[in-house]
Parts: structure tokens; C-alpha cells; sequence
């Protein structure tokens, strides 16, 4: 109880934070529309664990060097950006590529129950871990947020517990997007213009890098 306002503040604050569009939404969404359900749950899952980078780096000591060095945090920034532009970049580019589809593959791809390889089970979570840990936007949250609502005295233990926490939040808000735009209707609607709305996405996602640059200065 004696770190339950704290830690309500930090809740509220890093939820409002979490659903506030950016990197890891656009991600997950082109995840679950493109690839079904089960796809975008493990994109979801991915960020989730995402979110253990900041917590860690935060709580080592680590984010002070970030904080202080204005070279680490935009080297960070540009990583980050880099990242983006090229899932930006394959998205256009593998929707530039003339491909044939049988009615039958077109048909099996729009349904939620495909099954998934494990190896693209594996790329889908790291491809929301990478999204999250390199996200300027989660730095700017821990850095600025996080070490300004939580005291100096609270414990390692209970710092772990907030990050935790963040990190099932995270993952939960994320898997209900991938619930959501995998529901039938609302997907199909985007499988029937698939090659424009990957194109699109790709678009986001690059403008979304160069607002992460140009946006996020110390």
C-alpha cells in the first residue's frame, strides 16, 4: 500500500502513453491484417517484451547515460528510424512485385485459423521486439516519465513489479488490436484492397521514422 499511489499515477499515465498511436500500432496492425490473429498476438506479445529493454536500462542506471549523452540517444533515435524504413521499405517493395494468387491461397490467407510456420511464429516477436526496444517514443517515456513519477527510494523490487506491469499492459492493448482488426468482417474489408493497404502501411511507417528523428531532440 505504501507505493500504491505511485504506482497508480505511473499506470494511468504509461496506458494513456501506450494507446496513443505510434510505431509498435501501425507494426501490429500490418501484422494482423496481413497474416491473421495469430500473427499479430505474437507481434503483441513481442512489444510486450520490448518494454523489458526500458525497464531494464532504466532501473540499472543505465538511462542516465542515455539521458546525458546527447550522441547514445540519437544514435538511438536513428537506429530506430533505420528499423522502421525498412519494414516500410519491404512492405512497398514486396507490393511492387507483380505476384499471382490462385482464388484458392487468396481464399486460405484471409482466414484466421492458417497455420502459422514457427519460424514466422519467431520473426513475428522479434519483429515487435525490436519495434518496441528501439522505440524513441518508450526511451522518451522512461526516461522522462517513468524516473520523474518513481522515487529514487523505491526499491529495486517494487521498480521490477512497475515494469512487469507495463510490460503485460502493453501486451494486452496490443493483442486486442490484433483481436480486433483480425475479426472477420473488419479484416476482409482490408484483405479485399491488401496490396493498398500494405503499400500505405509502408508509407506510415517511414514517415513515422522521420518523425521519430526529427520529432524526439534533447
Amino acid at each position: 500500500m505504501l507505493y500504491l499511489h505511485e504506482f497508480l499515477i505511473l499506470a494511468l499515465v504509461h496506458f494513456l502513453a501506450v494507446v496513443a498511436p505510434g510505431p509498435d500500432f501501425a507494426v501490429v496492425i500490418q501484422q494482423s491484417v496481413s497474416h491473421g490473429r495469430k500473427m499479430g498476438i505474437v507481434t503483441a506479445l513481442g512489444i510486450g517484451a520490448g518494454i523489458s529493454v526500458h525497464v531494464l536500462y532504466t532501473i540499472l542506471g543505465f538511462g542516465l547515460l542515455i539521458k546525458t549523452n546527447v550522441w547514445v540517444f540519437n544514435s538511438v533515435k536513428i537506429i530506430a528510424a533505420l528499423y522502421l524504413i525498412y519494414l516500410g521499405y519491404q512492405l512497398i517493395r514486396s507490393n511492387l512485385v507483380q505476384q499471382s494468387e490462385t482464388a484458392e491461397v487468396a481464399e486460405l490467407a484471409a482466414e484466421n485459423a492458417v497455420v502459422v510456420p514457427q519460424s514466422s511464429l519467431k520473426q513475428a516477436f522479434l519483429k515487435g521486439f525490436i519495434t518496441n526496444a528501439t522505440n524513441p517514443k518508450a526511451t522518451i517515456f522512461f526516461l522522462g516519465i517513468f524516473t520523474t513519477i518513481v522515487s529514487p527510494q523505491t526499491p529495486m523490487a517494487i521498480q521490477f513489479g512497475y515494469g512487469l506491469w507495463m510490460c503485460m499492459v502493453n501486451a494486452s492493448w496490443f493483442m486486442l488490436v490484433a483481436v480486433l482488426f483480425t475479426t472477420q468482417h473488419i479484416r476482409q474489408m482490408f484483405l479485399n484492397k491488401k496490396k493498398i493497404f500494405e503499400m500505405v502501411m509502408g508509407v506510415i511507417l517511414i514517415l513515422l521514422a522521420f518523425k521519430l528523428i526529427f520529432d524526439f531532440s534533447m
